[in-house]
């Protein structure tokens, strides 16, 4: 025994060297792929990649919440033929089922059929269709007779065409599935009877903003309320949208907003005066609001009345409109190129018509030009104003 121990302690520094050389020499061995556990998600898996087109990624990540049937394969398939006779492509298949993948265990014959039926009967006809199914998925699971067509009929009871319902439903997918009976008649019944707002008032308010059926009632009159006795009357033009920026805000974030301007030199009836020609001016946070003005007053030199007449430039963004064709229009200022100030100008004309008059024109005399205009655009003023500014090549 003595012997046999004595032999392992001479050949052990061999049998590690032997074995540190070896291990030297084996290649590393690459991560597993993913494994998928059961049969089960095995089938859903290869199902979503191959037969619904979602990446390996997407399955997965879907499979970790939902699984498929692989004794009923056919279910499934169904779906997906319906999906494919109502115009929906190999992307709208896989958007759809990402966001809602058990639609593929929905029913065919008294659930998804009828129901595409119906709305392809009310208008949702060729791409239409998967586009409001998108935008709303839940449409596959609520009840076709007791919430989406009462919510249908509800709805064109205050629309008097059907291209303003089908405006209406593309601009908010979820009304279909909301208790229009609940939600929309009480309201509208509170603005007609004590707001005293036309008919026609609320139809156009429907159509630019149906989320204003969301508000309880009470909220709905305090902003009517409101918006009238800062002078607006019902039928003027821009009644609906000062209704809208009112309803968004409560009486002290008002206040607040009217002490902000004041701070940065306006008095309370230049504000009122700015908000009933642009009422959209105080929808922007105080942060906003000041960014913007600190530019359009020590950068660009704008006067406050300026400001006060055309309070739609306060809804402009400076990184992506204001800044680039202002810094152009210092280019041009500074080669002599244009004559009289062209500050309000610049600001206020499409983009179409700035680039034709103050690019297009003047690429002969000032190359690169537009490169300097998009760059900026693309910046989004990596350059510090008071800063020299690259000139264009």
């Amino acid at each position: 025994m003595a012997t046999n121990f004595i032999r392992n302690i001479i050949f052990l520094p061999h049998i590690r060297l032997r074995f540190l050389h070896s291990s030297a020499t084996i290649s590393p061995v690459p991560p597993p792929l993913p494994t998928i556990e059961t049969s089960s998600s095995s089938f859903t898996v290869e199902f979503l990649v191959n037969s619904c087109g979602l990446s390996l990624k997407s399955a997965l990540s879907v499979s970790n919440k939902f699984q498929l049937n692989e004794k009923t394969p056919q279910i499934p398939q169904a779906v997906l033929q319906l999906f494919k006779s109502h115009h929906f492509s190999d992307t709208h298949v896989a958007q759809l089922i990402v966001k809602r993948p058990q639609v593929l265990n929905c029913r065919i014959h008294d659930n998804l059929k009828p129901k595409f039926e119906y709305l392809v009967k009310i208008g949702f006809e060729g791409e239409m269709l998967p586009h409001i199914i998108l935008s709303n998925p839940n449409i596959t699971r609520a009840s076709l007779v007791s919430q989406i067509k009462p919510s249908v009929e509800c709805l064109r009871l205050f629309l008097d065409s059907d291209e303003k319902f089908l405006t209406v439903v593309k601009r908010g997918s979820w009304l279909l599935t909301h208790n229009m009976k609940i939600l929309l008649q009480p309201n509208v019944d509170v603005l007609v009877k004590e707001g005293g707002v036309p008919a026609h008032v609320v139809e156009r308010l429907l159509l630019l903003h149906p989320r204003f059926i969301l508000h309880y009632p009470e909220r709905l009159i305090n902003a009517v309320n409101s918006v009238k006795n800062l002078g607006f009357e019902t039928t003027d033009k821009m009644f609906i949208q000062a209704f809208r920026v009112m309803l968004q805000m409560s009486e002290s974030t008002w206040n607040k907003k009217i002490e902000v301007m004041k701070s940065l030199g306006f008095s309370e009836e230049d504000v009122l005066k700015a908000f009933k020609r642009h009422p959209q001016c105080l929808a922007l946070s105080e942060e906003n609001t000041r960014k913007t003005l600190d530019f359009y007053f020590n950068t660009m030199k704008l006067e406050p009345q300026t400001i006060i007449v055309n309070p739609n430039l306060l809804g402009y963004s400076i990184e992506k409109r204001v800044r680039p064709r202002y810094h152009v229009l210092k280019v041009l200022e500074s080669k002599k190129l244009i004559k009289g100030s062209k500050k309000l100008e610049i600001l206020v004309i499409s983009e179409k018509n700035f680039r034709e008059k103050y690019i297009d024109q003047f690429i002969d005399e000032v190359p690169g030009l537009l490169d300097f205009y998009l760059g900026i655009k693309e910046a989004k003023s990596s350059v510090l104003d008071g800063e020299e500014e690259m000139e264009p090549t």
